[in-house]
């Protein structure tokens, strides 16, 4: 609900602030008062296009605040989940300024925003009948909207939604596996060989680094042989330490026994000595055997590690990425040699999803299709009543392309003249016939979701006497389930208002400016009788007036 309007500085309005409620609303007033500026000021807070024309004279700029309070899980909120935009108020607050340049800026409770993501808010918010204006169901990107709400689709849009994600999905998937598929085939011939090549060497973790050092300790064989052969020479013989060792662990063996414990000690690392050193013999033999070898192994070393750096170099990596390059090029071979079956399993998957959402944009449409016949004939008992016979109103819904909710595109068309082809509301429909046509649609939407605010701009044109207190009637019952504002000329409208409003403009020496005033009873009662007979006032008109105000909501 629009709680609040203010205006500073706008066209022929200084500064006016007005406290909106619920209900039906009318706005009245001589022409030219300037009834028209209102709804423009209304128009830029909801994002309409800003024009340095409408900042007032001498003014810098001009601001227009609109305080809305949605009801819970009204869609705007999810619309502000979606861009990121956290309101902790309850309350909606869309500020538009429009400098004297021309300039504009947005905000929302304060924070800036685009004036892209204002005009959803507004439109999400707000809608606008008139018969200038595309913020309603002039617009026909909204028609589809509209009748899905009519119909209640929330279930079937959510499946539809989530059947054409899968389908999209599954289409991608395709066409990803499609392409690696096609680039493998392209390399298969590379491919085969790097693989036979990585094969045939079998390159192993951190081995350039292990043949490395062997290199070096081979390289150095002859002069690290001699040094052991002396090593050895120390240790055996009949003069090496091995013999030493042994011959002195047998002398205290002969003595322990009359020595006793005092040579246990002794005895026992004597032991343990002449072990290690039996040890030590056993691995410098066996190194020096090793080395023995040195030129054949050095020979087979180094082959290895200059065939690992030649491959290393040729695929340009290093010798220890040679094994990551091995499993890469491994796997895209084996992708390659499968490559056939898993196309064809996504294939088949994306057949299945296309299926699905043929299904769900099916049902969709035969649903929309029901829902257009039902709304079609509810506009229909509205139109006699509001003076608009012979017209016809019908929802046309045609092939469209896919898309996330479905492949209809909806539109609503009038035909006013008999045998004439129906054509869009705007184009077809005059000024006057046009606002009752869109309140005819209204009262036949009434009963779903729709902005908790709608604002009527002279629904009455070219209607009088019974014609428009049905038009008042109607609009009093659209105000049941929504806030309703309406600028009106007619009496019997104004006089079904639950609140009641005049717009009046003051004449200064140099300028003038624009008031809106809430009338109370007898405000109203002489303002309904103004509009009734005109510059003079009768008796007479003021009876009617209290007549109609009795018969209506006042």
């Amino acid at each position: 609900m629009l709680r609040s309007l203010t205006i500073q500085d706008l066209a022929v309005i200084e500064r006016l602030s007005l406290a909106l409620q619920a209900g039906l609303s009318a706005l009245t007033g001589e022409t030219g008062a300037g009834k028209s500026i209102l709804l423009d000021a209304l128009g830029l807070a909801l994002g309409q296009r800003a024009d340095a024309a409408l900042v007032r004279g001498g003014a810098k700029q001009a601001t227009v605040s609109a305080t809305f309070a949605p009801p819970p899980g009204h869609p705007v909120h999810a619309l502000l989940a979606e861009q990121d935009v956290v309101v902790d108020e309850e309350e909606l607050v869309l500020r538009r300024v429009v400098g004297a340049d021309g300039r504009s800026r947005a905000y929302l409770n304060d924070t800036a925003i685009s004036i892209g993501l204002l005009r959803s808010v507004g439109d999400a918010l707000v809608e606008i009948h008139g018969q200038h204006d595309i913020r309603g169901l002039l617009d026909p990107g909204r028609h589809r909207g509209v009748l899905d709400t009519y119909a209640g689709l929330d279930d079937a849009l959510g499946a539809c939604r989530a059947a054409y994600r899968r389908r999209r999905e599954a289409a991608e998937a395709l066409e990803a596996a499609e392409a690696a598929l096609a680039a493998a085939r392209a390399e298969e011939e590379y491919l085969r060989h790097a693989v036979g090549e990585l094969d045939a060497i079998a390159p192993a973790e951190a081995e350039e680094t292990t043949l490395a050092e062997e290199r070096a300790l081979l390289q150095q064989g002859e002069r690290l042989a001699e040094g052991l052969r002396e090593a050895l020479a120390a240790l055996q013989g009949d003069s090496g330490v091995e013999v030493r060792l042994r011959t002195a662990e047998k002398t205290l063996e002969r003595l322990l026994g009359q020595a006793g414990e005092d040579f246990e000690a002794p005895l026992q690392a004597m032991s343990r000595a002449a072990s290690e050193a039996m040890e030590a013999v056993a691995v410098l033999e066996e190194t020096a055997e090793k080395l023995d070898r040195a030129p054949q192994r050095l020979e087979q070393v180094e082959e290895r590690l200059f065939g690992l750096r030649q491959l290393a170099r040729k695929h340009r990596t290093t010798c220890d990425g040679l094994v990551a390059l091995h499993e890469k090029l491994s796997a895209q071979l084996a992708a390659l040699d499968r490559g056939d079956a898993e196309v064809g399993g996504l294939r088949d998957a994306l057949a299945a999803a296309e299926a699905a959402y043929r299904t769900a944009a099916d049902g969709l449409s035969k649903e929309r299709r029901a829902a257009a016949k039902r709304l079609d004939k509810a506009v229909a008992r509205e139109i006699p009543e509001l003076r608009l016979a012979p017209a016809v109103f019908a929802t046309l819904v045609d092939e469209g392309e896919d898309g996330p909710e479905g492949a209809d595109r909806v539109r609503f068309t009038v035909a006013t003249t008999p045998g004439m082809p129906a054509g869009p509301l705007d184009k077809v429909a005059s000024g006057g016939e046009l606002s009752r046509l869109m309140l005819a649609i209204k009262v036949a939407l009434a009963e779903t979701r729709g902005a908790p605010t709608l604002v009527f701009d002279e629904v009455d044109a070219g209607v009088g006497g019974a014609v428009a207190d049905k038009v008042g009637a109607r609009l009093a019952a659209l105000a049941a389930t929504a806030q309703v504002l309406v600028v009106t000329h007619s009496p019997q409208v104004a006089a079904r208002g639950d609140h009641h409003w005049r717009v009046a403009k003051l004449a200064k020496a140099d300028s003038a400016t624009t008031t809106v005033e809430p009338l109370d009873k007898a405000g109203r009662r002489e303002e309904i009788a103004r509009m009734l007979a005109g510059a003079e006032v009768t008796r007479e008109a003021r009876a009617a007036a209290r007549s109609l105000l009795q018969g209506g909501r006042g």
